[in-house]
């Protein structure tokens, strides 16, 4: 069994790399080795049972430097979460298209989005978050056949995304903005909305979309509690006269889970 010393120093190496990673990201593919590595190696950290109870006992120390250490944590795994996205796109114009554990278990999550409110062809989904690798908008479009509209405020990743749409997407409804939620007609029409794990300020935006989206919509919350939180912004509390939690998709063996909520 894990002992509670070498989970934190396990947490400490972890915020470490991650905080050296991230400063090496200089647009080419130099360091994406070392990266996805380590960000492998995240992924089987936070689905690991044994961690799981090495959290708990740790949750409960009332350490004061804890908070401090999953802040830090939850924001470098997000930042490098997309620079290693980055590095996926920027590998694909090279002609490489392997792919990371990391984004198998990804890629494996999408599948179960939207529990029993399926996507079809007639549905129109907005992700927030797309990326630099639209891993989203490219299944759902190719499975589905529906219209996808992702959107990311970081200019580099929708440049990237868009070559990626336009080698892996052809003929297919895709869409990538660079634009704010309220700036977005499309908000208005979007039957399903997806928000990605790693978006710092998803609820907030969540209590923002109720007054811009239609009254059938469903939104897919994906976040990660306890030990997933460490790689994940968690759930939150919604306003109960704005939205409501009509179901959750808890998968153990994958990074993030999901939320789904309805207008109240």
């Amino acid at each position: 069994m894990i002992t509670l010393v070498h989970f934190q120093t396990c947490l400490s190496e972890f915020a470490e790399k991650f905080d050296k990673l991230a400063s090496k990201y200089d647009h080419t593919i130099q360091h994406s080795s070392e990266l996805e590595a380590v960000i492998n190696d995240y992924s089987r950290f936070v689905t690991d049972q044994e961690n799981k109870a090495a959290w708990e006992q740790l949750e409960h120390s009332e350490l004061e430097e804890l908070d401090s250490l999953v802040w830090q944590l939850r924001n470098k795994s997000a930042q490098c979460v997309a620079i290693m996205e980055k590095y996926r796109a920027l590998k694909l114009e090279n002609g490489d298209v392997q792919i990371a554990d990391y984004f198998k278990n990804i890629e494996e999550c999408i599948d179960k989005e939207f529990g029993s409110f399926h996507v079809t062809s007639d549905s129109r989904v907005l992700l927030v978050g797309s990326g630099s690798f639209p891993m989203t908008p490219l299944l759902i479009a190719k499975r589905s056949g529906a219209e996808v509209v992702g959107i990311d405020i970081d200019e580099e990743s929708i440049t990237l995304g868009r070559k990626v749409v336009e080698t892996l997407g052809t003929g297919l409804k895709i869409r990538l903005e660079s634009t704010l939620l309220e700036n977005l007609d499309y908000t208005r029409e979007a039957t399903h909305i997806i928000f990605s794990s790693t978006v710092a300020a998803k609820y907030d935006l969540l209590d923002q979309l109720h007054a811009l989206t239609n009254a059938q919509v469903v939104v897919a919350m994906r976040y990660g509690d306890q030990l997933k939180s460490l790689f994940n912004y968690p759930m939150r509390a919604t306003d109960s006269n704005k939205w409501k939690l009509v179901d959750t998709i808890l998968r153990p063996d994958d990074v993030f889970d999901i939320a789904l909520y309805q207008k109240a």
